[in-house]
């Protein structure tokens, strides 16, 4: 019988499913308390982590049995990759489970942003009829130009559902060819980077943190999107300048964004961003919903469960 710690919060019957052959310890706040974890890390023969585990250093140097590292989500930049594997541990992301989740929250995004309506509800509780303003400035989706930066698994099936709406969607992948087929049978466009901030009504970041995208989307980057563009990130925050963003909105350059990662989470309160306008800061949720909280923990589960055979 294996240990298996796990620090952030999982789906309950992918729990049950490990603790049904192992001895698991499951405490979602663990993470809050690396003292603890720290200690607990010898005795682990296998850990479940989300994105707020930084499995490297010291925690890294602790686990001195452990087999396989589960990751409850895609990006890696937690983890010191290189150094698992060095110390024999296999790294098993969840690819694929979320995606759905966040190519919805990127499309939802989308719409709230470019109709501009949906923050109406004190006004019109208040008595007030903002009809012809919110009217002239609401914008349809269709019609639309989506430029997506990233076109792995959740930028192609972002592209789906936005082509669905009736939007134009072109993308540019460092790590893909202009030719490749995946851009014709998606029906997307290939175009370069430059070409794609120019002419994208919406811009959707989906990238990992490696060195050759951290301060990729800089205020230059922003300064050249087409005036009244939206930006969307759901990769990682250190991607994106957001104090350029907050320049850009309050100066009408940027018609709105939407920002679901930050360089430090959780967010410490930041009055600078108080008040800008058409802001949407969602908590690091646009992978994360009830049915791909599923999907992501079961699969890791399954694949932790083979990994410990």
């Amino acid at each position: 019988m294996a240990r298996i710690v796990i620090t952030e919060i999982m789906d309950a019957p992918a729990v049950a499913q490990l603790q049904a052959t192992h001895d698991v310890l499951y405490d979602p706040n663990l993470v809050d308390d690396p003292a603890r974890l720290l200690a607990l890390a010898p005795e682990a023969d296998a850990l479940v982590v989300r994105n707020r585990t930084q499995v490297r250093g010291e925690l890294l140097a602790a686990l001195g049995r452990c087999r396989v590292i589960g990751r409850l989500g895609v990006g890696l930049d937690n983890i010191d990759v290189p150094g698992c594997e060095a110390r024999g541990m296999a790294v098993i992301p969840a690819t694929g489970a979320n995606a759905l989740s966040v190519a919805e929250y990127v499309i939802t995004a989308t719409m709230m942003l470019l109709r501009g309506a949906f923050a109406s509800t004190p006004d019109v509780i208040a008595g007030h009829w903002p009809r012809n303003a919110l009217g002239a400035r609401g914008r349809e989706t269709a019609g639309k130009t989506l430029g997506i930066i990233g076109f792995g698994s959740i930028g192609q099936l972002t592209g789906r559902l936005a082509r669905g709406l009736g939007m134009n969607v072109i993308a540019f992948d460092a790590m893909i060819d202009d030719d490749a087929p995946v851009f014709q049978d998606s029906g997307v466009k290939a175009t370069g980077l430059h070409d794609l901030i120019l002419q994208s009504d919406v811009v959707t970041l989906h990238v990992p943190l490696v060195d050759g995208t951290r301060g990729l989307f800089d205020a230059q980057r922003i300064a050249s999107m087409k005036p009244g563009a939206i930006l969307i990130n759901t990769s990682r925050g250190p991607i994106l300048d957001v104090p350029a963003v907050a320049a850009a909105l309050r100066s009408g350059h940027l018609g709105g964004a939407a920002i679901d990662v930050f360089d430090v989470e959780p967010l410490p309160a930041t009055p600078a961003l108080a008040g800008c306008p058409n802001l949407l800061l969602t908590p690091h949720i646009s992978g994360v919903s009830s049915e791909s909280n599923e999907r992501v923990s079961t699969m890791i589960a399954a694949r932790v469960l083979e990994a410990l055979r």
